[in-house]
């Protein structure tokens, strides 16, 4: 999953509170110049990694683009695009065009994208009232205060794939890797430790499953 927004959005700081990461907070153009990803999980307990991304402006000049296009092509890659928006600047619907054009440019335009109004502390009932008639299916928050934040994991948790394979397995103890990739990317539904191994009742991936398929049970 990836985060993205107009410069100075408030991307790091919903990262860090979705995720209780340390990422660098600064109100400045280009403060994120490289990926940062923190790994955290749905209530599910599906876990899931969020990279942050350099802040997008009006008009990003061609040369911009292709500097960081590395970066930006990170997006296109990701099963979701958390779009974080300032609720509190005088034009939030042009910064919303804004990005939307550099990630089409990129080719991240078809990736689901999950818009997330931030700074709603800031912002002035009139304007708030507006945003929610413009996008409905917006997630208003602060990550100055918290607020919203419930309500923006759900819709993430919502979002993202699920897992398409259910299996029984027995992982033998000497295999940690595999019940640690397990707990990484699927689902564990039911666990014991018998005498041979570890039972698990499991939704994973194809690709981790065909890996599981010698100790399905």
């Amino acid at each position: 999953m990836a985060i993205a927004g107009y410069t100075n959005a408030g991307k790091s700081s919903v990262l860090n509170r979705l995720t209780e990461a340390g990422v660098l907070v600064e109100n400045a153009l280009f403060a994120t110049l490289d990926p940062t990803t923190r790994r955290t999980a749905a209530e599910d307990g599906r876990v899931y990694t969020l990279s942050d991304t350099v802040g997008f402006v009006r008009h990003l000049p061609h040369q911009i683009v292709e500097a960081f296009r590395s970066t930006l092509e990170e997006v296109a890659q990701a099963d979701l695009v958390v779009h974080v928006v300032d609720g509190s600047h005088p034009d939030p619907e042009g910064q919303v065009s804004a990005v939307r054009e550099v990630l089409g440019e990129v080719e991240a335009d078809q990736v689901t994208e999950l818009l997330v109004i931030n700074k709603m502390d800031a912002a002035d009932e009139e304007t708030v009232l507006r945003l929610k008639r413009a996008w409905p299916d917006a997630v208003f928050v602060s990550a100055r205060t918290g607020s919203g934040f419930e309500e923006l994991r759900e819709a993430i948790a919502v979002r993202l794939p699920r897992p398409a394979v259910d299996m029984r397995i027995l992982l033998p103890y000497d295999r940690g890797d595999l019940v640690a990739r397990v707990h990484r990317t699927g689902q564990v539904l039911q666990s014991r430790h018998l005498d041979d191994g570890t039972e698990m009742q499991v939704r994973v991936s194809q690709h981790l499953a065909a890996d599981l398929e010698p100790f399905s049970c």
